[in-house]
């Protein structure tokens, strides 16, 4: 924990008395410079306990900064590398998973390919089509045997994904990795293999949700009994999946950043708008390739992929914006509470939204 009492002698001294406006403009950003940097310091020793108390902050400061730090930050062109990495630790997370699946069930492959039907909802039906395609040719020449002794491979491959957000994650927060390569890609790896569990158990919730509920509507007669019981089956299905979904942006968020001090919540702001970003960039991205689809024109027999890819991207934004609202709501709090102790000096404190460009 950072002593808030220190430091405050040389983070904020008194501004002496300009000699010119360029050296005014220099001194402003070098001390605003400083302050950001004891500020992320902080933010990385110190984490909130809750990111939807925003101290009074307007929701409207937070936003600005964010939208700033998305283009300083480069998330846009950090999302594109998401995606490729995404696409190439794809199969490897799917064999991954259904070498784990076939630990515990004989007959992996065809669960998994039931389960993967669901990404329908969200993934375009001609870029899913490919995923399907491709899991089945790696699956049939392949037994359960061989996925299980490939599967330390697999993992190695499959973790590339989650060392990109590793990366990218420390840009957000202003961290510099400081791990050990083996350390941080053991922990990639491990968090690879949780993710690829809490997906699984993610889809198997909405395929044991309309098990049950076509079960529901074969063995109840009530033609109103059966629709309500199917209905409700259904919305605990998604309902589960969604808590899935929210885990699975809490686990990204927790592991990814190489911050000092690590503090778990279960839902964030970061979260649900990366959540919900997420669900309508998808829709969105269905809806235009289902009536758009000019795309094979385009890229021929290479438009299917490159739907993908745009999906990933699509993706990767989505989870590096919420890290980003994450970061600057803490950013944001812990900044009014340094200066509020006296840490930082309100003259400085000033001149952090006009240079914050300057600070990236």
């Amino acid at each position: 924990m950072a002593n808030r009492s220190t430091s405050s002698s040389h983070l904020g001294p008194k501004l002496a008395q300009p000699q010119s406006s360029a050296t005014d403009a220099v001194t402003s950003i070098d001390n605003a410079r400083r302050a950001r940097q004891y500020i992320w310091g902080y933010v990385s020793r110190s984490p909130l306990r809750s990111l939807w108390n925003l101290e009074g902050i307007p929701a409207r400061v937070i936003a600005k900064n964010t939208w700033n730090a998305l283009f300083a930050d480069n998330l846009v062109g950090r999302s594109a590398e998401l995606g490729f990495y995404f696409l190439f630790a794809l199969f490897p997370t799917l064999i991954t998973a259904c070498a784990i699946l076939g630990l515990a069930a004989r007959s992996a492959v065809q669960i998994y390919e039931s389960l993967l039907q669901y990404l329908a909802l969200v993934v375009p039906p001609s870029a899913l089509g490919i995923v399907m395609e491709a899991f089945n040719q790696t699956t049939a020449a392949a037994s359960s045997g061989k996925l299980t002794f490939g599967l330390v491979a697999a993992l190695w491959s499959a973790s590339v994904g989650f060392s990109a957000i590793q990366d990218s994650l420390n840009i957000v927060y202003r961290v510099t990795e400081s791990r050990p390569y083996w350390k941080a890609r053991l922990s990639a790896i491990g968090v690879t293999i949780i993710l690829s569990i809490v997906i699984t158990l993610m889809l198997s919730s909405l395929l044991a949700a309309d098990f049950f509920a076509r079960l529901a509507q074969l063995h109840i007669y009530h033609r109103l009994l059966a629709t309500l019981a199917s209905v409700g089956l259904r919305t605990v299905g998604w309902v589960v999946a969604t808590i899935f979904l929210s885990f699975i942006f809490a686990l990204i968020y927790y592991f990814g950043p190489d911050v000092k001090v690590s503090h778990w919540h279960w839902l964030t702001p970061g979260a649900a708008v990366g959540m919900l970003g997420w669900i309508l960039c998808s829709l969105g991205l269905r809806i235009y390739v289902h009536y758009f689809n000019n795309y094979a024109a385009t890229y021929g027999s290479l438009g299917t992929v490159i739907i993908l890819l745009t999906w990933f991207y699509l993706s990767g934004l989505m989870l590096l914006l919420g890290g980003e609202i994450n970061s600057e709501i803490e950013a944001a709090v812990q900044g009014k509470k340094l200066l509020a102790s006296g840490a930082l000096q309100p003259e400085i404190v000033s001149n952090l939204g006009s240079s914050t460009s300057a600070l990236r």
